[in-house]
């Protein structure tokens, strides 16, 4: 998978297709409307990558207090995209 259209179309999937990283793999759920399950494939990971996923999560959530810290660990500043156009930098950020 190498596009955000192919990723999309992916979400028509029961699972997601082996292979993907945690952060693709997190990204699919949210893209599945699962934030738990999202939120589950990056939670206990420390990486950096992990921690902007996961502060996007936060953001979604409505937690900005938690998206900030995340974001800080990822070295990232919260951007004032929409969530679906920060979905999709993610995306392809990972791809």
């Amino acid at each position: 998978m190498t596009t955000l259209t192919e990723f999309k179309a992916s979400l028509n999937l029961e699972q997601p297709v082996n292979g993907l990283s945690a952060q693709l793999k997190s990204l699919w759920f949210d893209g599945k409307g699962d934030w738990h399950q999202a939120h589950a494939q990056v939670d206990h990971l420390t990486d950096q990558a992990s921690a902007w996923v996961h502060a996007y999560l936060h953001r979604k959530e409505g937690d900005i207090g938690n998206a900030d810290y995340w974001y800080s660990k990822a070295r990232q500043v919260r951007p004032s995209l929409s969530l679906e156009e920060e979905w999709e930098q993610l995306v392809l950020q990972f791809l």
